[in-house]
């Protein structure tokens, strides 16, 4: 199989965010986040009038994904709690998601789960803002859904090749487009002016330490996806759990003495499946 050139790869990566999987709504939603002339109440009020994005945006503020421990009723509520910028990548999230089941399965199940297991970890290490670090495990594979999106064919072999040479899903991305999912992700954050925490994270979760910033955000994202695939929720592509040694740990804030605890909590988290069905 022909290896596809890497520009145009870049080109078509960037020209998803013309695609009709983004309704028009959620376009407008995020042009009014970008915007400078706007406002919460403005922002809430739109989206209240779509039943459709409301209710998912509620679904997700009310899932484990948050953990809040009261019911959060209106989307004004939500933004007040999660802010634009978690709104931001929700909406982007949840619009490209959608196409996951057609590309590769069990894979939003494991971006729920790192999204999860993300804000748990957040919690542990007294992380200002759980929510924003949350959203970051959320979308940290979105360059998987990119690549497949653009290059269906060529990314089943990069799956085959992982399953049948015991190679990492990063390794068999090199071999069949000479680059991997994190830099597609890059990508994609970057042309939808991401905030730069959550393309650190896209871009960084296999490698925190080429982070800057958001190096704690980045290693808290590869703990999360680690723990998620030790428990065998959902599906990476990867056939194995990324090494990591204990400068991670340090980097995020935490001992070995707490993951007991993490793992316990994330495990009650992802239990209930239909609360996570978003």
């Amino acid at each position: 199989m022909k290896r596809p050139e890497i520009k145009k790869i870049k080109h078509r990566i960037e020209s998803l965010s013309s695609l009709p999987t983004i309704p028009p709504v959620v376009t407008k939603i995020l042009s009014l986040i970008d915007s400078e002339d706007t406002s919460l109440k403005k922002i809430g009020e739109f989206i209240s009038q779509d039943q459709s994005i409301s209710a998912r945006v509620l679904k997700i503020v009310n899932s484990p994904i948050y953990g809040f421990p009261g019911r959060i009723s209106s989307v004004h509520q939500a933004l007040m709690l999660i802010g634009l910028s978690a709104v931001k990548g929700m909406l982007l999230g949840i619009s490209i998601f959608d196409m996951m089941q057609q590309s590769m399965v069990g894979l939003w199940e494991h971006s729920i789960g790192t999204a999860i297991a993300s804000r748990v970890i957040s919690i542990k290490a007294d992380i200002k803002n759980p929510e924003d670090v949350s959203i970051a495990g959320l979308i940290h594979d979105i360059g998987k859904v990119a690549l497949s999106m653009c290059y269906p064919n060529q990314y089943k072999e990069a799956l085959k090749r992982a399953s049948e040479k015991g190679l990492y899903i990063i390794e068999a991305e090199s071999e069949v487009f000479g680059i991997t999912h994190a830099q597609a992700g890059r990508w994609l954050t970057e042309k939808w002016n991401f905030p730069k925490e959550l393309i650190d994270a896209v871009s960084y979760h296999h490698t925190p330490s080429s982070s800057g910033q958001y190096r704690r955000t980045t290693s808290i994202v590869m703990l999360a996806e680690n723990i998620i695939k030790m428990m065998g929720f959902g599906f990476s592509g990867d056939p194995y759990v990324h090494n990591m040694d204990e400068s991670i740990l340090k980097e995020i804030g935490i001992v070995e003495d707490d993951l007991s605890e993490i793992f316990a909590e994330i495990e009650d988290s992802i239990a209930d499946k239909e609360a996570l069905i978003l």
